[in-house]
């Protein structure tokens, strides 16, 4: 059909008018193609130049050296050691089984360490993984000339932890290991070093308690790999801040000849400077190598230590808890006399036991003491004279001394696990037992018997406050970073002067009076002699049948039926500077078991170095030398000079 001329020219113009927008659309699209192109080649190239650059770049973590820490003297005591290992990233290995055989072939892999790793591998593929450390050069260098076919594997040089002077610091120092899952769960910080392969963190003692001092910061180097994961070269390096080193109180050389004077005995042994506080010793034994743990110790290494019925494990100087026994005594004489309910002169008599509600309390001694004064109440360790005193003072008095002089406190020292003890009270036992406190309790605990528990470190604490009339608190830390640390005396003791000078009259005639306890262990060094107090803790009741026919002796019960035997001291006498305490689990008597080990470890420390035989009794001497003779000491501290300023 025809159209006619208007038609046409409308047909016309609509046309005109989509071919119009059409264009438009098309050259606003290609306007904003052009655009887009020109910001992302132009505009944004420096930024997806570093995209591209990441996916060949990686940083990884450098570990920074652990702090050192050194004794008194400047020995090191925990040091860092350069070990060669090879470490893997699952996600940069092509075939982590094709791998790992290949270098098989190359170096020896512990079966177990490798299991463990690979595990590790599952739970963080994207993590460099430690198959083993403490390779030999060779077997490093052997590896690194092989890396172009071991996808995925690195071969490091790095640091770990060495404990130089072995057990002798495995309680106080404690040791490193490697973080674990648990250990990430209590960390409260993120700190990266946290997930580096096999980094080291203090589990137990001081490594533990100053881990955020010891540890440093880390660095970072810059590394380029190719499209293998294998690293071609280093582009940069940001070094890491070292951790702080550490100088502790304790002498090294006193230290050593406690543990060798200890032997494999159950037993821990304190020495503190009552003029500061110092830690100048602590020991508790028997002990084991820390260095075991460092790498991660061995199922029968560690089921060795863990079923020693000695407990080598386990802190006896902070976490060890006993009764103190008779050395306890002096707390609650004090506390009696303070209280005016008695006076040095006045005198008890002691026939053997004393009668409290139809029930006997029995004294040591089978036939008493007679008339007994405070001077004598300690020289003799007449249990009747205490009983007397508890009734007199009441137990809250008591308890009061005796957290006058250090005992039931967690004292704030650089060690894991410290224990704060008990000393009991009539609260105590209403909140904990239920039931109403008896006058049973009061001459139990006035004898250092019944609820009272005690560590060494407190009973060191004790000594010292008694030798010094200070507010001594125990410093293990000398000094982090060169920074000296506050000393341990505060303001004197609020006890009277005249009643402190009392009592180590009292305790000096233990040692060196007639008819003391342990007058067996006086010394003389040239005129210094010293003054303590015995104690011997029972762990089994005597029954009266067993009274009635004899006591057992401890020689003839089995070791953990024995008593334990203590013995609490400062020298000199007249110008006190050390005070020790000592205690042998099962030991005995404290007059027989532990006197003489303080005795030995007194004179080492006054005397600077191994104890002359000239200060022992005459008839003592040639015991003494065989015994000295058989102490298997380190020699590089075999001439140390015991506790000679660093």
């Amino acid at each position: 059909m025809k159209r006619n001329p208007q038609e046409l020219s409308l047909s016309t113009r609509r046309i005109t008018r989509r071919a119009l927008v059409t264009g438009g659309l098309m050259t606003a699209f290609s306007g904003l193609l052009v655009a887009r192109m020109n910001h992302l080649q132009v505009d944004q190239a420096q930024e997806f130049l570093l995209l591209a650059e990441e996916n060949r770049i990686k940083v990884r973590l450098l570990a920074p050296a652990r702090g050192v820490i050194f004794d008194r003297n400047g020995r090191i005591l925990a040091g860092n050691e350069q070990i060669y290992r090879v470490s893997m990233i699952r996600e940069d290995a092509d075939d982590v089984d094709q791998t790992i055989t290949r270098l098989r072939g190359l170096v020896r892999l512990d079966e177990e360490a490798l299991q463990r790793a690979i595990r590790e591998m599952d739970r963080r593929p994207h993590q460099a993984v430690t198959l083993a450390d403490r390779l030999t050069w060779e077997e490093l260098s052997t590896i690194a000339v092989n890396v172009p076919a071991l996808p995925g594997i690195t071969p490091e040089v790095g640091l770990s932890r060495v404990y130089p002077m072995g057990a002798d610091y495995a309680h106080v120092i404690g040791y490193v290991g490697r973080v674990s899952e648990r250990d990430l769960e209590n960390e409260e910080d993120d700190d990266p070093l946290l997930q580096t392969p096999q980094f080291q963190i203090g589990k137990i003692g001081t490594e533990r308690r100053l881990e955020s001092v010891l540890r440093g910061k880390a660095g970072s180097r810059r590394v380029e790999q190719n499209a293998a994961g294998r690293i071609m070269r280093e582009l940069g390096r940001t070094p890491g801040q070292s951790g702080k080193d550490v100088q502790l109180t304790i002498d090294a050389g006193l230290q050593n000849f406690i543990q060798a004077r200890l032997g494999n005995e159950s037993a821990s042994a304190v020495v503190m400077d009552v003029t500061n506080g110092d830690v100048l010793a602590a020991v508790s034994s028997p002990s084991y190598d820390p260095n075991l743990f460092v790498s991660g110790i061995s199922v029968p290494d560690y089921a060795e230590l863990r079923d020693n019925e000695r407990r080598p494990l386990h802190n006896k100087i902070v976490q060890g808890l006993y009764p103190p026994g008779s050395t306890f005594k002096m707390v609650t004489l004090l506390a009696a006399m303070e209280a005016g309910e008695v006076t040095a002169g006045e005198t008890v008599y002691c026939p053997g036991y004393l009668t409290v509600s139809n029930r006997r309390f029995h004294c040591w001694k089978r036939g008493g003491h007679g008339a007994v004064d405070a001077a004598k109440s300690l020289r003799e360790s007449c249990d009747v004279y205490y009983y007397e005193m508890a009734q007199r003072a009441g137990i809250d008095r008591i308890a009061a001394m005796a957290h006058k002089l250090g005992l039931g406190v967690a004292h704030d020292i650089e060690m894991t696990s410290v224990s704060e003890g008990l000393i009991p009270t009539r609260e105590w036992k209403r909140l904990r037992r239920g039931e109403a406190w008896r006058i049973g309790d009061s001459l139990n605990a006035s004898i250092g018997q019944g609820y009272v528990l005690t560590s060494p470190l407190q009973l060191a604490v004790m000594t010292a406050r008694l030798a010094s009339g200070l507010e001594v608190t125990p410093r293990l830390v000398r000094s982090i970073g060169g920074e000296p640390q506050p000393s341990g005396v505060k303001r004197p003791l609020d006890i009277p002067r005249s009643l402190l000078e009392k009592q180590r009259d009292a305790m000096y005639q233990v040692v060196n009076g007639r008819g003391g306890t342990a007058g067996r262990s006086r010394f003389d060094l040239n005129g210094v002699k010293w003054a303590g107090k015995t104690g011997t803790s029972q762990v089994r009741n005597i029954t009266a049948a067993e009274r009635a026919r004899g006591v057992f002796r401890n020689e003839d019960l089995p070791w953990r039926r024995r008593d334990h035997a203590l013995f609490v001291g400062y020298a000199p006498h007249d110008d006190p500077k050390y005070a020790i305490s000592v205690v042998v689990e099962h030991g005995g008597g404290g007059s027989a078991a532990a006197a003489p080990v303080a005795r030995d470890i007194m004179l080492y420390a006054l005397h600077g170095g191994m104890p002359p035989l000239e200060a022992y009794p005459s008839d003592q001497r040639g015991q003494i030398e065989e015994l000295f003779a058989g102490l298997v000491l380190n020699p590089s501290l075999a001439a140390a000079k015991g506790t000679s300023e660093a």
